[in-house]
């Protein structure tokens, strides 16, 4: 595998600090190569828990301290939107710690987000000027969807569930699609396994006496979301990237290790979010090698994961 090939590994151990710095040295041509390289002047995110800073400064996964005043600090341990501003130099108005008057990237990303509020983030920003040339778009949601699926059954037969999640797949690539038409690019990134996570896991372990396996049904339902948002998208890589977080998670629950992982089982976090830090981790724990900061949510090792992916199709689309 050359040094250029998308499917190059880079360790998550790393800090989400020095991975786009990390990444800026394997963008490079091939088939896809950029006649001028693409650089983002606006950056917009969509989606949900992954994607989100509250206004206190807080994440959905595990919060980094400052170490002069103990206290939460957006700027350490940044999330995957942060990481891939930072890489194009855009402030992120949810984290303007030096107080730039005009800052180029937001994240219109809400708590709980299934992907009928992600159509309403995006109305959002069309009623606020919409887009232009050389901005990027970050489309990450689905898994409260699956998740908000999986808790009605066995009320709705699995066949049912599973026509809504493909329904639901459906929905989002149109909402790709729509933020093509608007005149953005978009880089896509797909679900993981939420069969893997830590809430799957338990569900299949208080359930397994009855013989049916909850969380290869959880995993069912994400490829079911997931095949029809790749069937559905705009198939044109000047457009749209499609980075797949559901290989990169299959692929680590093979080999952990590889993918600089050492749990991919597990919460990290011993206190709810978004209140959990690296200072209320499980004892002993790395939490940049962990993939899941609570039951259903990444942890600093699944943020690494989705910032690797989204930048590798940011950097080697022809945009």
């Amino acid at each position: 595998m050359s040094s250029c090939s998308p499917g190059r590994r880079l360790p998550l151990r790393a800090s989400l600090t020095t991975l786009a710095a990390a990444l800026a040295l394997v963008a490079c041509g091939g088939s896809t190569s950029q006649v001028e390289t693409f650089v983002a002047e606006r950056l917009f995110a969509f989606g949900d828990d992954a994607s989100v800073i509250t206004p206190d400064g807080r994440k959905y996964s595990v919060n980094g301290i400052n170490t002069e005043t103990s206290a939460i600090d957006c700027r350490v341990q940044p999330n995957w939107v942060q990481v891939i501003a930072g890489y194009y130099g855009l402030p992120l108005a949810q984290c303007n710690s030096s107080a730039t008057a005009t800052p180029r990237a937001f994240t219109l990303a809400t708590q709980g987000a299934r992907v009928a509020e992600v159509a309403a983030q995006i109305e959002a920003q069309v009623a606020a000027g919409g887009f232009r040339d050389k901005d990027l778009a970050l489309f990450f949601v689905g898994m409260n969807d699956v998740l908000e699926l999986y808790q009605q059954f066995p009320n709705r037969s699995e066949a049912d569930l599973l026509a809504e999640a493909r329904l639901r797949g459906e929905r989002a690539a149109s909402l790709v699609n729509r933020l093509i038409d608007l005149g953005a690019k978009v880089v896509l990134v797909n679900l993981p396994d939420m069969g893997m996570s830590p809430y799957a896991r338990a569900e299949a372990a208080t359930y397994a006496a009855s013989g049916f396996d909850r969380a290869a049904f959880i995993t069912r339902l994400t490829t079911a979301f997931n095949e029809r948002l790749g069937v559905r998208i705009r198939i044109d890589g000047r457009f749209v990237g499609l980075a797949q977080m559901d290989l990169r998670t299959q692929q680590a629950a093979v080999s952990p290790a590889t993918f600089g992982f050492a749990n991919i089982s597990d919460a990290v976090c011993t206190t709810p979010l978004p209140a959990c830090t690296t200072a209320t981790v499980v004892t002993g724990a790395d939490p940049n090698a962990w993939l899941w900061a609570d039951a259903t949510r990444l942890g600093l090792g699944g943020q690494g994961a989705l910032a690797t992916l989204a930048l590798q199709r940011a950097q080697l689309n022809p945009f």
